[in-house]
């Protein structure tokens, strides 16, 4: 997310970004050359369990300009709280971070958001997000990612993301450092992850941020699918020894150790995603991480891609038509970190 264009999907087909999948893509591929992937085999403890008004006083409201170039005013906090975009909700303590749906704004302008920032960072770990919706509509762009100080420097970790009709998520790293971080794209191999590569080489500059990414074959990891099965839980496991996996599961199959606060990886199903830390160098290329949620409107990602989507009109356009971002709205159950 960061400074990241992404223009690089605005390339890809229509039926790729409102939802038919392609596994005879030329790029969809990914080889057994890093070997098994192997998680540690050892239960996780709570460092960090953010819940309710944690979001609100735990973590900073970032109110620059959008570095995508999005059309977005981002919120302080209190500006946030009076408008109605940053609450909890007293029934289930769940956290809402929306997009404006009301105000009158003009094509092209700006339209009034949230982007949030843990104020701890972290060096690895199991990072968890539990969520029963995320924002939907055509011209948004939600993320749940990590990043470290002097972008591309430190790294990037794009958990969820995905922009206008897109039917599941997409997974990336992005590395900054002269230290080699890769992922292979050819074969097959089940045992290492489920999804399928964009592209093989991390490193990302200003004008070359496509990174590395996967993105999952399942519906229900995005968008209106995510939001039609009720949500679920995304979870990143950090390890410098081994590497970077990222999971999606439904709510319906979220592993018991999990809910039970007691998670051991190790036994749960292949992943969506895999970089083996045999291609890259961990912990070099990523330290430092801060966690950042937000949802940003059209931008050089969201925009670029949005003739391609499927969705009406322009994206500058789309800005102005308030209704649609009714449900462009996180509702976040939590997010935990365990070491």
């Amino acid at each position: 997310m960061h400074t990241l264009s992404k223009l690089f999907l605005a390339a890809l087909s229509l039926t790729t970004l409102v939802g038919a999948h392609h596994p005879s893509r030329a790029h969809s591929r990914h080889r057994r050359t890093a070997g098994r992937r192997q998680s540690p085999n050892k239960v996780y403890k709570v460092q960090d369990f953010y819940q309710g008004e944690d979001f609100i006083n735990d973590w900073d409201f970032f109110t620059g300009s959008d570095p995508t170039s999005g059309n977005v005013n981002y919120q302080s906090k209190s500006e946030a709280q009076s408008k109605g975009l940053a609450y909890v909700n007293d029934c289930d303590n769940s956290t809402v971070l929306a997009v404006d749906s009301t105000s009158t704004v003009a094509p092209g302008g700006n339209r009034d958001s949230v982007r949030i920032t843990s104020q701890k960072s972290y060096n690895g770990g199991l990072f968890v997000i539990d969520a029963s919706n995320m924002p939907v509509g055509c011209s948004t762009w939600p993320s749940f990612w990590t990043v470290g100080p002097n972008w591309p420097t430190a790294g990037e970790i794009d958990i969820v993301e995905g922009v206008n009709n897109q039917a599941t998520n997409q997974m990336t790293l992005h590395s900054g450092t002269s230290q080699s971080c890769t992922i292979a794209k050819s074969g097959v191999s089940a045992d290492l992850f489920t999804g399928q590569v964009l592209g093989t080489d991390c490193f990302s500059t200003g004008n070359a941020d496509a990174g590395c990414g996967v993105e999952d074959t399942d519906t229900s990891s995005f968008g209106y699918g995510f939001n039609n099965a009720g949500g679920g839980v995304f979870a990143l496991l950090w390890d410098n020894s081994s590497g970077m996996s990222v999971w999606h599961f439904a709510r319906s199959e979220i592993p018991a150790d999990l809910t039970a606060q007691t998670p051991n990886p190790s036994t749960w199903s292949t992943p969506a995603g895999f970089w083996s830390a045999q291609s890259c160098d961990i912990s070099a290329n990523f330290y430092d991480h801060q966690m950042v949620i937000d949802t940003t409107i059209c931008g050089n990602w969201a925009g670029g891609a949005y003739s391609q989507s499927g969705c009406p009109g322009t994206c500058s356009e789309m800005v102005a038509n308030a209704s649609n971002y009714a449900d462009a709205q996180w509702v976040i159950n939590y997010v935990a970190v365990y070491q």
